[in-house]
């Protein structure tokens, strides 16, 4: 059989992936702080059919002759750049204007305001809500985890806690410095009583996703550092906005376009390589 045939449906396989990730990025298009996905390809095996030779005397040297065998999945990579910011006036909606990821975990909480949790996930989409029970949530029911303030100072007194709003607050906000605020019942006053906290990665494309937006740590993502938004390499946050998607659909449909004439190419290769067999075959005739 030829070597050819085999080298095209390598290239038939690879395309299809090609184009399965460019219709997960179409699908993705209005997901909220949904990072965008790039093929690459790289060379199979090579069958030498001559090996190289140096100079001598007399002649000067040749190269080897090789026949590549295909083509096979070389990375499929996570853009990790930044979407846009939409205006949803939202208190509760907030994006990250530069890098890193909110922290999210579960948990049982229970009912305290200090209660801890351990991020599981990371997430861009910060369309946060109040749950029933007073904590912030992503859309999922998720925590959202952050640091426990003083009232009097507004340092750090917890680290790594569900955020919960006390039950007689109102006017629930989040400020650019990732401070989540009320207005107390009693007094009438707003009080500060958590901040967000921002994790942010070495290698940000090495995490893996796992659905509902999030990430989740890889063994080539290193390990995250926490710091508050603005601060340590931590992106600013910005109330009442939602990062969108940072697909690039005319680079998507250019992908696709490009993904279709590949495929359409080797089953080509495939279609001459039968005629040759079908050749072949009829010398006996």
């Amino acid at each position: 059989m030829m070597r050819g045939m085999f080298s095209a449906i390598s290239g038939l396989k690879q395309h299809q992936v090609m184009l399965d990730v460019t219709a997960n990025d179409i699908a993705n298009v209005n997901t909220v702080g949904y990072k965008s996905s790039r093929v690459t390809f790289q060379d199979s095996l090579n069958q030498l059919q001559r090996g190289a030779a140096g100079s001598n005397a007399a002649t000067g040297g040749t190269n080897a002759a090789q026949v590549g065998l295909g083509v096979k999945l070389g990375s499929i990579d996570n853009l990790m750049s930044g979407g846009t910011s939409q205006t949803t006036g939202s208190p509760l909606d907030v994006s990250i204007q530069g890098e890193g990821f909110f922290q999210i975990g579960e948990g049982n909480p229970g009912t305290a305001s200090n209660s801890p949790i351990n991020p599981t996930t990371y997430t861009r989409a910060g369309n946060f809500s109040v749950s029933t029970a007073g904590f912030l949530t992503n859309s999922a029911g998720q925590y959202v985890v952050g640091y426990q303030l003083d009232p009097g100072t507004g340092n750090p007194i917890t680290t790594g806690v569900a955020v919960k709003i006390p039950d007689n607050a109102t006017s629930v906000a989040i400020d650019p410095s990732g401070g989540v605020s009320w207005i107390d019942g009693a007094t009438g006053t707003r009080q500060t009583g958590y901040r967000l906290t921002i994790a942010n990665f070495a290698n940000a494309s090495g995490l893996e996703r796992v659905g509902g937006n999030a990430w989740a740590v890889s063994a080539n993502s290193g390990a995250k550092t926490v710091n508050t938004p603005g601060i340590g390499g931590a992106g600013p946050v910005s109330p009442g906005t939602l990062e969108m998607s940072n697909v690039d659909l005319s680079q998507t449909f250019t992908n696709m376009i490009t993904a279709q004439r590949g495929f359409q190419a080797n089953s080509r290769v495939i279609s001459t390589a039968d005629e040759m067999l079908q050749d072949l075959v009829n010398l006996k005739r």
